[in-house]
């Protein structure tokens, strides 16, 4: 990444809304923004880490123990130059580990090192978002000055619509380049 660009960190957690990101990172890159993602284990069960690579030009971080090639830190490196850091899909466990303070994969881990504001968008079905467990997380990270973007009502995985949703790429994309001044 270069210094004199703005710098976007994409944290991709496990639900079918992760393919999405591709798009936000697509979006980002073609406004002239260095983007780094972080993915969980279960994230890649749904997008490859070869399409974000390709995307954004660099290699994801799939480990909280990676080392680039280089022989840099990438949580650590991504995290010292982001301008925000956009966690999507947010599922339930993402939310318990932000509120309880783990950092047990490379996505939970970035969300305690970046010192850059932080966006995370929900997606889950509405069984689990309006679970009282899910809500109480939700609410302690937007007291810790997360900010949180969706879910909505749509068509959810599961073949109903409710609420649940990830909010559209657009959506995300516009909200990044806000925060980062990016037209």
């Amino acid at each position: 990444m270069s210094a004199a660009r703005p710098k976007a960190v994409l944290g991709v957690a496990g639900g079918i809304a992760a393919y999405k990101v591709a798009i936000v990172a697509s979006g980002l890159v073609q406004r002239g923004v260095d983007v780094r993602v972080a993915m969980t284990p279960s994230a890649l069960q749904f997008v490859g880490p070869a399409t974000f690579g390709g995307l954004t030009n660099s290699q994801p971080i799939l480990s909280s123990t990676q080392v680039d090639a280089d022989g840099t830190v990438p949580h650590i490196e991504a995290a010292r130059d982001a301008g925000i850091y956009c966690i999507a899909p947010a599922t339930a466990g993402v939310l318990a580990q932000l509120a309880s303070g783990a950092a047990d994969d490379p996505v939970a881990l970035l969300a305690t090192t970046v010192r850059c504001p932080v966006l995370i968008c929900p997606a889950m079905n509405d069984a689990m978002w309006q679970k009282d467990s899910v809500q109480q997380a939700a609410a302690i990270v937007r007291g810790r000055g997360v900010e949180v973007l969706g879910p909505v009502e749509g068509h959810l995985a599961e073949g109903y619509d409710a609420i649940g949703r990830m909010v559209e790429p657009a959506a995300i994309l516009e909200r990044i380049c806000a925060v980062l001044g990016v037209a």
